[in-house]
């Protein structure tokens, strides 16, 4: 899959740009807060229907303006081309559409153009709360099984009507409480089966990156941590049923998995520096991204990296640089400050590229 074409208009401080994009390496340059990274956003936008940085689709238009728009052109490896619009007006719902029909339901369009991106925004994968390491885990399934998109909503929903009837002063009908609970240990069991299957896939990918770019200075480890390996979990929903009510919200499920990261057998989050930590963020999302291209689609994913240099020694960046221009890859979008390391990446690669300068808003080649 590659994007060929790319039409910007009134997305986050870009007022219009139209951009036509080298098949494999495409660099954006310029000074912080200039506007690349809002460039890989937009293409993000097109594949997930939301903004890399923010939840919220309203702060992706441009300030002062009603709307936003965004197009994109791809092709696939048969030469089969994609036409994907997305567009959204201030207090309206977002429109996404593909060719010229426009999806019923949003999540349908997930896993069409995969995609993997790299940002220092990643760190909260290491330092924030499991939510966060979840949805890693989460966004990728989703590229790939629509089923697990369906069994995600699913659960959810059930885990948002327990817990309503957790919060009441008076106690629900039991026999209503289990029908909640049988649908969340339904999906759950699902969801947990197909989070193990692929952090069980994921791991060794992972730590052949992390080894290659590190030069094997350090034992790196991902550990799938979940209640359902410890039974079913409507046996847990029902006997915790009483301790969930005195708290107001269900203590047990899927939506409390979480994702252990180690160096050297403790957490990155304590004993890694930030060299370190940064180097199993990018090992991470290149496993990532190599997994999905032997999944769903078969096709290799858009690779988004953000400024990823910074806070790497030289030999850390001279790996990265060796394996992103090799032939595992394929259309690559990167941004930095330093034109030094995108001049080091277009001659390893000595191929197809093109050089983009950002600067306020605008974008010139």
């Amino acid at each position: 899959m590659r994007l060929t074409d790319l039409t910007i208009f009134n997305y986050k401080n870009i007022g219009e740009a139209e951009l036509h994009f080298s098949p494999k390496l495409n660099c954006f340059i310029g000074g912080n807060g200039e506007g690349k990274t809002n460039v890989l956003d937009a293409i993000h936008f097109l594949s997930f229907c939301r903004s890399y940085s923010s939840s919220v689709d309203a702060l992706s238009v441009r300030h002062g303006s009603e709307f936003m728009s965004l197009q994109g052109l791809y092709e696939h490896e048969d030469g089969t081309k994609e036409d994907i619009h997305c567009g959204l007006k201030v207090g309206q719902k977002k429109i996404v559409r593909r060719g010229k029909k426009a999806y019923r339901r949003i999540s349908e369009h997930i896993g069409l153009i995969p995609l993997v991106m790299v940002s220092p925004a990643d760190q909260v994968l290491v330092a924030g709360g499991s939510e966060e390491r979840r949805r890693f885990i989460d966004m990728v399934i989703c590229q790939y099984d629509p089923a697990y998109t369906e069994s995600l909503l699913r659960y959810n929903r059930a885990l948002q009507q327990r817990n309503v009837m957790l919060k009441q002063e008076e106690e629900a009908d039991p026999e209503v409480f289990l029908v909640f609970e049988q649908q969340m240990a339904r999906e759950g069991e699902y969801i947990f089966r197909k989070r193990s299957e692929y952090i069980t896939e994921l791991i060794p990918i992972f730590q052949e990156f992390y080894n290659r770019i590190s030069n094997g200075h350090e034992q790196v480890e991902l550990r799938y941590v979940s209640q359902l390996q410890r039974g079913p979990l409507l046996e847990q929903l029902t006997t915790g049923r009483y301790k969930d009510r005195a708290v107001g919200y269900s203590l047990h499920g899927v939506h409390k998995d979480d994702l252990e990261m180690l160096q050297n057998g403790y957490p990155v989050r304590r004993e890694g520096s930030q060299g370190q930590s940064k180097t199993f963020l990018i090992a991470l999302k290149l496993a990532q991204f190599d997994f999905l291209g032997r999944t769903g689609s078969r096709t290799k994913p858009l690779l988004l990296l953000d400024d990823i240099f910074d806070k790497l020694d030289a030999m850390r960046v001279e790996q990265i640089v060796k394996l992103v221009s090799g032939e595992r890859f394929g259309q690559i979008f990167i941004t930095d400050t330093n034109r030094d390391h995108l001049d080091a990446i277009l001659t390893s690669m000595q191929g197809d590229n093109k050089m983009f300068f950002v600067e306020k808003g605008e974008i010139s080649a």
